[in-house]
C-alpha cells in the first residue's frame, strides 16, 4: 500500500523564478541608493543655518530613486511569466 504523502507529492512550480529574484535585487539597489542620497546635511552648531538640507539631491533625486525602488520590488513580487498552452498556435 502506498501512503497518502507519496501520492499527493507532485512537484510545484516555486513561486519566484530567477528573473523575480533579480528584479528584487535591483529594487532593493535603487531603495539603499535613495537611502544614501538622502543622508547627510549634519551641522556641527545647531544653531547655524546651513542651506545645504535644501538641495536638489536631497529634495528630488533620493525620493524617485526610493519610488522607483519601490515600484520594482512590487513588479517583481507580482510579475509571473507566461506558460506556452500546449493549443495555442505558435506564430
Amino acid at each position: 500500500m502506498k501512503s497518502e504523502k507519496t501520492e499527493n507529492t507532485e512537484r510545484k512550480a516555486p513561486l519566484f523564478r530567477t528573473t523575480n529574484y533579480i528584479l528584487m535585487a535591483v529594487g532593493f539597489v535603487l531603495l539603499i541608493l535613495g537611502y544614501l542620497l538622502l543622508r547627510g546635511g549634519q551641522v556641527a552648531d545647531p544653531n547655524t543655518f546651513d542651506g545645504e538640507i535644501f538641495n536638489t539631491r536631497r529634495l528630488v533625486v533620493a525620493p524617485i530613486l526610493m519610488f522607483l525602488g519601490i515600484v520594482v520590488e512590487g513588479f517583481a513580487i507580482m510579475w509571473h511569466p507566461r506558460k506556452k498552452s500546449e493549443t495555442e498556435p505558435e506564430a
